[in-house]
């Protein structure tokens, strides 16, 4: 049986491990809470890490679960330096269009949409739900929490959070580093490095 390596026991952590045994793997988790921390419910946390990027010939295929896009993504380039490949899971609930194109390390959780032509990025994020339709393009290490929903040719810039069940018009562009508040409605471009909610979704700071 195929093995994955997933960084981060954490909340979202369990949940690309039960996405990942779900697709077939066996799942070890690597935290740098061992070896205080040993284990995350039936998973074992085996190693820091240091440990992991020590380990890539019996641990080739490894993941980041790591909610905090700069984080996944600092990690994630380390494990691709250290010769790891970082797959991309997708539930086999979710619809994925063949004509989408869906990049290395994102996850894909249950129930979500991604419509034709659609474009998503490195070590994203796409939540229970989430629904990116026809032509969106999705940065790297982009989050979507459940329920968002992206209209048609939406561009979003790398490591920008939409929060729970927020929703974007058509043709609008988010930028990159941003925040997008839970149920916010999307109806102007919003630019990079600020958090804006409401609905409409107006800024509130700036980063």
């Amino acid at each position: 049986m195929k093995k994955i390596a997933i960084v981060g026991a954490s909340g979202h952590g369990k949940v690309v491990a039960d996405l990942a045994e779900n697709l077939g793997y066996v799942v070890v988790f690597f935290d740098d809470a061992y070896p205080k921390q040993q284990k995350i419910e039936h998973w074992p946390v085996v190693g820091t890490f240091d440990d992991l990027c020590c380990n890539q010939k019996k641990y080739p295929e490894a993941i980041v679960a790591i909610g905090d896009n700069n984080t996944r993504t600092l990690l994630a380039e380390k494990l691709i330096q250290s010769g790891f490949f970082l797959p991309t899971l997708i539930h086999p609930t979710a619809f994925v269009s063949k004509y989408a194109k869906v990049s290395k390390g994102t996850v894909i959780f249950a129930k979500a949409v991604v419509n034709s032509f659609a474009q998503i990025g490195n070590n994203c994020i796409i939540n229970t739900g989430a629904i990116i339709e026809h032509d969106c393009v999705l940065g790297n290490a982009v989050h979507l929490s459940p329920n968002v929903s992206l209209g048609g040719a939406t561009i979003i810039g790398d490591s920008s959070w939409l929060g729970i069940s927020s929703a974007t018009k058509q043709l609008v562009g988010i930028g990159s580093h941003t925040i997008v508040g839970i149920n916010s409605t999307v109806i102007h471009n919003i630019p990079s490095n600020v958090t804006a909610f409401g609905s409409p979704a107006v800024i509130k700071k700036y980063h």
